[in-house]
């Protein structure tokens, strides 16, 4: 059944109460591989409830919800989910995310566009407490066969990588158990934990969720140059370019700019195959 973006777009937005506490936050962190070594006073601010800070990117998951793909079940939205990817993300904080919280979040499908053999859906979540607007979410959701309908083609976002070196370099490891943790934050999608599942889908062995690398890479930039301030980050975005398994390492390069850094995300052990691209961190 083809997509009715007409429909998907005059769909009310769900809404839904969330909440959220340290533990939460500190297994999210520690699932990005935070705490490591777990004396660091560095890393103490993402692991140590009297120390603690809230990265923007646990927006994606606060309240135990992919907060990623909200709006799927909106109507006009009736698409095979094995034809689905998620093509990007974008979180943007109008403020520090307290550590403990309660919020109503609501989604809603944001624009949908036609790129010929596929359609992108964006799917926007935004959250607000009683102080007022917290986060707003777009996922781009990306959908095979599901373009020619005769709708825009929607702005294209790619960024042109800088022809000068990096001006920081940085290389993260991922555990073994990396995605087992992650997952406990509310992606349960058993590609990421399940071998034989990985098989089907193409896969030698699970891979790491693409939100997951998406953190790891905030919390890069953060500790090297963000002097490991969460509060200055204003917005962040990326593409998903690429898989990347348990146990290989992350290559984050960075380029800073006025109130910004651009990033690029490869992995080390497959000849910098790319993982993240597009990728923008905004910044006070």
């Amino acid at each position: 059944m083809p997509i009715d973006a007409s429909a998907a777009l005059a769909a009310e937005p769900r809404r839904a109460e969330i909440g959220w506490d340290h533990k939460d936050v500190q297994l999210y962190h520690l699932g990005l591989g935070a705490g490591t070594p777990a004396t660091d006073p560095d890393e103490l601010r993402y692991t140590l409830e009297s120390r603690l800070q809230v990265l923007p990117c646990f927006a994606t998951v606060a309240g135990a919800s992919t907060a990623a793909f909200g709006g799927m079940g909106a109507p006009g939205i009736d698409v095979d989910l094995a034809a689905v990817l998620h093509g990007g993300q974008t979180v943007r904080v109008h403020r520090p995310i307290p550590v403990t919280g309660r919020a109503v979040q609501t989604s809603k499908v944001a624009a949908v566009y036609d790129k010929g053999k596929a359609a992108v859906i964006v799917l926007r979540t935004e959250a607000s407490d009683d102080d007022g607007p917290l986060w707003t979410n777009d996922a781009e959701i990306f959908v095979r066969g599901e373009g020619g309908f005769g709708g825009e083609r929607g702005p294209s976002d790619r960024l042109t990588v800088p022809e000068r070196a990096p001006d920081r370099t940085v290389e993260r490891r991922i555990r073994e158990d990396q995605a087992l943790l992650y997952r406990l934050s509310g992606d349960w999608n058993p590609l990421h934990a399940d071998p034989a599942f990985a098989k089907l889908a193409g896969f030698d062995r699970p891979i790491l969720h693409g939100l997951c690398t998406y953190g790891m890479t905030l919390k890069a930039v953060t500790d090297t140059l963000l002097e490991g301030d969460v509060s200055r980050i204003t917005a962040y975005r990326t593409r998903f370019a690429g898989v990347v398994f348990p146990g290989e390492t992350l290559r984050i390069r960075m380029w800073t700019g006025d109130g910004r850094v651009q990033v690029t995300v490869t992995a080390v052990e497959r000849d910098d195959a790319p993982v993240l691209a597009d990728t923008l961190v905004e910044h006070s």
